[in-house]
């Protein structure tokens, strides 16, 4: 099973935990600017009509879209349109990566320890900036690939090799 959606809005990653002082205690907290994020993550997943994909070993693609800097000059700016430059500024592909893994937790899926493969991908976009988000079964794909052995491949294989 494949899931596709998209998240509007420029790429965010995962915030460090904030830490304040409550009587003699110390306690942690998510900054909002994350929260806030997660939230529109879910919330682009359920619009997609996105199901609850279990327990299962999923892989995960993520092509965030940025924007081009408005200090860019003309000659960058062709230069960008045609993927001869790649944004290297903030966020980081794995905090983007975080971000939307724990923004699906329970919601997607039971834990993002079922994720077992992942793609980040961050590109220029003179278009909305985006991130595109597609969920899939590693079974599904190995098959399709051909990457999955089935068990009576190994039978097969071990007939043939009679010492």
């Amino acid at each position: 099973m494949t899931v596709s959606f998209k998240v509007p809005g420029e790429p965010v990653g995962k915030g460090r935990p904030k830490f304040a002082r409550v009587g003699d205690g110390v306690t942690t907290y998510t900054p909002r600017e994350t929260r806030a994020y997660e939230e529109r993550v879910r919330a682009a997943y359920w619009a997609a009509g996105g199901p609850h994909l279990g327990d299962r070993a999923l892989c995960i693609r993520i092509v965030a879209y940025c924007p081009v800097p408005a200090s860019v000059s003309k000659a960058r700016r062709y230069g960008i349109a045609f993927g001869f430059e790649q944004p290297t500024k903030k966020p980081d592909c794995d905090n983007i990566l975080k971000i939307i893994c724990d923004a699906l937790n329970r919601c997607a899926y039971d834990d993002d320890k079922q994720i077992v493969r992942a793609e980040v991908v961050k590109k220029y976009t003179a278009d909305i900036p985006r991130v595109e988000v597609t969920l899939y079964d590693v079974e599904a794909a190995d098959e399709k690939a051909g990457l999955r052995q089935r068990p009576e491949d190994h039978l097969r294989r071990a007939e043939s090799v009679r010492i």
